[in-house]
């Protein structure tokens, strides 16, 4: 028979498994390893107006997805007044009510972003352009300023480049101080381009700096292009590009604060850098899990902290397999070795290996009284079971009578198994003698161990927990150890007399 879909099943599972977790990687930034930083910035803006008796709403712009930072949690301190969290297509904003407000009032809103370089503002197409309206003469000159940078231009990038030089320093003209009598620098640069059917916007963005206070936003030109991008531009200096260290805070066109019902109006920016862990900086953005993102961050803490156990077993069963058909080591059980090992990861290694052999010893002894009381199968596993519960009881109250807390941890082991082991042995030493019990019972405790290693590793907990493709490759590799038929390591022994000869 062909052993060919066996593999192309085998190879699909593997290639499957290190696509999703490269897909995982690169799309939500988990990383590879534990223990990694990421940057975070803590920024808050406080608003600050005085009531005047009348009932008054504050509608503040918000930080929307954008290139390279992504909002990871946001927070407001505004007492007495109501809050709704907005999102049209002025993008998202926050908007402050109240019935009656006198007097100085201050409200507070603060995010924490994550510095993610792959993270990207969405497509978003411009709106329609307008007819414009100039009164003279500020239509002629604003028509000559428009030709004279269509001239040294090529497309809308360098259009805006140009407009703006002739903005500043030396280059600017009659033409350019006329308009700048009647209009602001930014929005005046923004009429223009629209004037010329060029999409422009102007956008408010804050420089970040560690440990800055009072810090105000500053403007900056968004222009878009025939390939639909937005593209920003210094206002002041022509520049193209965003800076690093900008956090776009209205991207949009609108205004940042509006306040109705108030006066003197006015918001600030503080801010501070920090570093946190990787996973914990990511989690905000995981729990809000796809299909395509399937993960298990979108469960209870209590949930997650279960499968970040059970997503082990895996790789102690990957263990044993290797250790069984692989190596030839003998065990009590299939897979009981991956149960102690779990409880080994909940009592530590030697207290849990102390453990394991005060109870399967002493069960051994009682087991060995009730074989001769001629029990059927059912009763005398049974009796075992009540008697491993008896002996786990007795040992841990000792151990807190004599202060050994970490013999209280026994309890962690499964009974049930336990007590099946002590009655394979048992039958086992009755059957084949003790040799053979203790072939068994080290080998069981052997890849006990082995798979406690391995499954205790800092890394292989975080790769197993954050990455489900690698459950697929951990399958496969299960497969491809299930289709040996070879000599085990083992077994070469016997076979070492005829080598000789």
């Amino acid at each position: 028979m062909s052993r060919l879909p066996f593999y192309l099943l085998t190879g699909l599972l593997i290639v499957a498994g290190i696509a999703l977790s490269i897909h995982r990687h690169v799309e939500f930034e988990v990383p590879w390893t534990p223990g990694e930083k990421r940057q975070v910035w803590e920024v808050e803006a406080q608003v600050d107006f005085v009531g005047q008796g009348d009932p008054v709403i504050v509608d503040m712009a918000l930080p929307g997805p954008q290139q390279g930072y992504r909002l990871l949690t946001e927070n407001t301190a505004s007492s007495g007044f109501g809050l709704s969290f907005l999102e049209d297509e002025r993008g998202r904003r926050a908007q402050w009510s109240i019935r009656e407000a006198s007097g100085p009032q201050q409200l507070y809103y603060s995010a924490q972003m994550l510095v993610a370089p792959q993270a990207k503002r969405p497509d978003t197409p411009p709106p329609k352009l307008k007819k414009l309206v100039w009164e003279p003469p500020f239509d002629a000159a604003a028509k000559q300023v428009i030709e004279r940078a269509h001239q040294r231009s090529a497309d809308a990038y360098t259009f805006a480049r140009e407009l703006i030089r002739d903005f500043t320093g030396d280059r600017q003209g009659e033409n350019v101080r006329l308009l700048l009598t009647q209009f602001e620098q930014v929005p005046l640069l923004v009429k223009l381009l629209n004037e010329a059917g060029v999409h422009a916007r102007q956008v408010s963005g804050l420089l970040l700096e560690d440990g800055r206070r009072r810090q105000s936003l500053t403007s900056w030109l968004q222009v878009y292009n025939a390939k639909g991008d937005w593209v920003l531009f210094n206002p002041y200096t022509g520049e193209q590009g965003r800076p690093e260290n900008l956090l776009l805070w209205e991207d949009r066109g609108e205004a940042v604060l509006d306040v109705e019902g108030g006066s003197n109006s006015r918001v600030y920016f503080s801010m501070i850098e920090h570093n946190q862990p990787a996973a914990a900086a990511v989690r905000n953005q995981l729990s809000n899990d796809t299909l395509l993102n399937f993960s298990i961050h979108s469960l209870p803490l209590e949930d997650q902290a279960l499968f970040q156990t059970i997503l082990l077993i895996p790789i102690g069963a990957l263990m044993v397999v290797f250790l069984r058909v692989l190596v030839g080591i003998k065990t009590s059980g299939t897979f009981m070795p991956v149960l102690i090992a779990l409880a080994f990861i909940q009592t530590t290694l030697l207290t849990g290996l102390i453990g394991f052999l005060l109870v399967v010893a002493v069960g051994l002894v009682i087991r060995n009284y009730l074989s001769y009381l001629n029990l059927l199968l059912v009763a005398r596993v049974s009796a075992v079971i009540i008697t491993v519960i008896a002996i786990i009881a007795i040992f841990s109250v000792l151990s807190y009578r004599f202060g050994l807390n970490a013999g209280l941890t026994i309890t962690f082991f499964p009974m049930i198994i336990l007590a099946w082991t002590i009655e394979r042995m048992s039958i086992l030493w009755e059957e084949e003698g003790p040799k053979e019990v203790l072939i068994q019972g080290g080998g069981s405790l052997l890849t006990a161990v082995l798979a406690y290693l391995a499954m205790n590793n800092p890394w292989v907990r975080h790769i197993t927990f954050n990455f489900l493709g690698v459950q697929l490759i951990l399958l496969a590799l299960i497969l491809l150890l299930g289709n040996y038929t070879g000599y085990r390591l083992l077994e070469l022994k016997r076979f070492k007399p005829v080598t000789e000869s």
